[in-house]
């Protein structure tokens, strides 16, 4: 059966129409229980009577502090039915990070998936919620209704589907006001672009408290009728053990996820690695975003498995991904592919005038995906968006003579060494490809002069040495002087967000500290 037509407004419309079109279809698959689209929508109508017994209403924001799960799911469509935004929050982060999203978005009410998230609990037991098996929800913890918070105008509340935070550079909480529009364009333009059917089943371990989980993985995956393989936590012997079981046909998710799955092989030995060993069931298709790219790591991802290792570029003020490499063309290179449809891109210097063709600029889109805004940041919104509908990304990239589009850095994150430019991304590409670094991490310090000193943090891979002269030589060979860091430094752990970001604000704070 082929995806529904699309007469879908809101985000809730997508599994409303595929329980009325093939209500017996598998919709999720969670810890080896099989939910149907026709109990998934039942679900979520329960869970829209209790959150309007609670008060809850158009306008109203509902903070869910969870990890992946079936609760998590039927919570954001209901409250897609009710007009009221989900703020959903994963559950490991720091007290500290929960307590500001909470305090900048006021919700009317907030929900702790306790059941499926030891985290959960923790901030739940800290919020006083209490706990209780819900329709549709099954056991969960709520707080305290507050009924002073502020409702947002129908209008805007109708407009916006779902407040996703994000810490930026700055590594203050933005609140991006993503929209109904730009969610049912990507889920479109996604099943399009990877060609999902209802007979896939997409392994869904990236948070929904990340575009990339929310986007990509469960609204692109329910327009196709298609299945959630749902996880919470990541574990690579799980993973591996589905996949050859057939379970999963779509694999995504971050760099690191295909790391450490490479890196869990190798520690089995020889005889586990390849489809020559072990054949990969019915996977057809892999993709990796929220992050940069290795080509050591594309290459050995892609003789593992035997297929391309498809990439993007993508952000939350956008809806989702904004390029996207086509089935049809795989790339030996990282590129992040071709613009999706509806999306434009402009390639502007400093002047915010157009680039030469193949030069390096700032990205500016524009497109149905762009977010309504920061919420309650007139300033921060003010600045990312121009009038004519344009949004500055922050990011640095070029195109390729056939479009393609490469990512070169963070506009922030830019070093300037000597009077260079110095892009942290092709720094840490050639540190990456070095056989003793597992990852790293560039940053810029200031030195002397005004100048910038180029220091690296790096993992190193188990069973390695760190030989810091050996790298060094080795990035004499490959890397001009000026690109070359001063300091290479060993950590056990470069910080990341639960998306796999790095945070290179607390990178740089670690060097601030007094030694």
């Amino acid at each position: 059966m082929s995806p529904p037509p699309t007469t879908a407004q809101r985000i809730s419309d997508i599994p409303r129409q595929r329980a009325g079109l093939a209500p017996d279809d598998t919709a999720v698959v969670e810890d080896g229980r099989t939910v149907s689209y026709a109990q998934l929508w039942a679900n979520v109508e329960a869970a829209r009577a209790y959150l309007q017994d609670q008060g809850v209403a158009t306008g109203d924001r509902v903070l869910v502090v969870a990890e992946n799960c079936l609760a998590v799911i039927t919570l954001l469509f209901a409250l897609s039915e009710l007009g009221a935004w989900p703020v959903v929050v994963n559950a490991r982060l720091s007290e500290r990070e929960v307590d500001e999203i909470h305090a900048h978005c006021r919700p009317r009410l907030a929900l702790f998936t306790h059941g499926a998230s030891p985290d959960a609990l923790r901030h739940g037991v800290r919020y006083r919620a209490l706990e209780s098996v819900l329709p549709g929800l099954g056991p969960l913890m709520a707080g305290a209704l507050d009924t002073a918070s502020p409702r947002e105008p129908e209008a805007v509340a109708r407009e916006v589907a779902a407040l996703l935070y994000t810490s930026g550079t700055t590594g203050q909480p933005k609140g991006v006001m993503v929209t109904h529009r730009g969610l049912l364009h990507y889920a479109r333009v996604t099943v399009a672009s990877r060609r999902l059917r209802p007979h896939d089943c997409a392994y869904a371990l990236m948070p929904m408290s990340h575009v990339f989980g929310l986007a990509t993985v469960l609204l692109s995956t329910f327009q196709a009728g298609a299945s959630l393989y749902l996880c919470a936590r990541f574990s690579a012997a799980d993973v591996v053990a589905a996949l050859r079981a057939g379970e999963i046909s779509i694999l995504q998710g971050v760099p690191t996820l295909f790391s450490r799955i490479l890196a869990h092989l190798r520690a089995q030995g020889p005889g586990a690695q390849g489809p020559g060993a072990q054949p990969w069931g019915r996977l057809r298709y892999l993709y990796t975003g929220g992050g940069p790219l290795d080509l050591t790591l594309k290459r050995e991802v892609e003789a593992l498995f035997g297929l391309p290792l498809h990439h993007g570029y993508g952000m939350t003020e956008y809806a989702g991904s904004l390029f996207v490499t086509r089935m049809e063309q795989p790339r030996a290179d990282c590129s992040a592919g071709q613009i999706v449809e509806g999306a434009e891109l402009r390639v502007v210097g400093a002047d915010g005038q157009p680039v030469p063709a193949g030069t390096p600029g700032e990205l500016w889109v524009r497109g149905p995906g762009v977010m309504r805004g920061y919420y309650h940041a007139p300033e921060l919104t003010a600045a990312a968006l121009r009038p004519d509908g344009w949004l500055n990304t922050g990011d640095i990239g070029r195109l390729d003579e056939d479009g393609a589009l490469f990512i070169v850095g963070r506009t922030k994150d830019l070093i300037i060494r000597s009077g260079f430019n110095v892009y942290p991304i092709e720094v840490e590409s050639v540190l990456n490809a070095h056989p003793s670094i597992r990852v790293s991490a560039v940053v810029g310090m200031p030195g002397q002069d005004g100048d910038e000193e180029v220091v690296a943090f790096v993992e190193v891979a188990e069973g390695q040495a760190f030989d810091v002269p050996a790298v060094q030589a080795y990035l004499k060979e490959r890397l001009s002087p000026y690109k070359r860091p001063q300091r290479i430094l060993r950590v056990a752990t470069i910080p990341r967000t639960a998306s796999g970001k790095l945070l290179k604000l607390q990178l740089r704070g670690m060097l601030a500290e007094p030694r």
